[in-house]
């Protein structure tokens, strides 16, 4: 009986469908729209500055830790919102990390220069990109230099920053700066005494294949390398 009842109103001549398609759609009521009073999202014309910078008032800050590479803050603050809050803070001088990459064999599917090293907050050995911390007061891309040679014996050519990011901003204040480093140079490595590190060349597919299979965990490297490789797939696509 179901067929048949459809195989009917599949029949029917196509003017009475029409016409049954005009008066459903005359007494539907009419949809008025009403000015949302939500805020919208004003896009960001091109080449415009980014908005100033607005930082909390500090009431008091008080140390309640001090190590050789951190100190531990106790802030009490009244943040640009008006909102009254206190924060325990982890200060840091910041970090620099470095890409260095040889291209001399291949410049579509370079060579990555990674480490493995053990980490105790992680409890294992971790493949990274070559970082360090800097001195109080020190030049960022200095640093980086320094800290390249040290760890792997390498120097280069050329520099150019990458990206500045917070790791995990809801409680370290550790800036830290990629950079990457081109025209590698072969040295000898002379990393710091705690420092037990075993460096290679990758090719950047297979550093990214590592991602993919979860075998690289740390967030510079990650950070670092998938934009880098964005960045030199848009290169070389051109």
């Amino acid at each position: 009986m179901l067929r048949k009842k459809k195989t009917a109103i599949a029949a029917e001549p196509r003017a009475k469908a029409k016409k049954a398609a005009t008066k459903v759609k005359s007494a539907a009521p009419k949809i008025v729209k009403s000015k949302s009073t939500k805020p919208r999202a004003k896009k960001l014309a091109k080449g415009t500055k980014s908005e100033a910078v607005e930082v909390a008032e500090l009431l008091s800050s008080k140390v309640v830790y001090q190590g050789p590479l951190f100190r531990v803050l106790h802030d009490k603050l009244i943040e640009p919102s008006g909102k009254h809050n206190e924060r325990d803070v982890i200060r840091h001088n910041g970090s620099v990390v470095i890409l260095a990459i040889d291209s001399s064999k291949s410049k579509k599917n370079p060579w990555i220069v990674v480490e493995r090293q053990y980490r105790h907050a992680a409890n294992q050995y971790l493949w990274e990109l070559p970082a360090g911390k800097l001195d109080p007061g020190e030049d960022a891309l200095a640093g980086a230099k320094r800290e390249l040679a040290e760890e792997t014996g390498y120097s280069a050519k050329k520099w150019k920053p990458l990206v500045e990011y917070y790791a995990s901003p809801g409680f370290l204040g550790e800036s830290m700066k990629v950079f990457t480093a081109e025209g590698l140079v072969a040295g000898d490595a002379h990393p710091e005494e705690d420092e037990q590190i075993e460096f290679r060349l990758v090719k950047l597919s297979d550093v990214l294949k590592m991602i993919e299979k979860g075998a690289i965990k740390d967030g510079k490297t990650l950070t670092g390398v998938l934009l880098y490789a964005r960045m030199h797939r848009g290169k070389h696509k051109k």
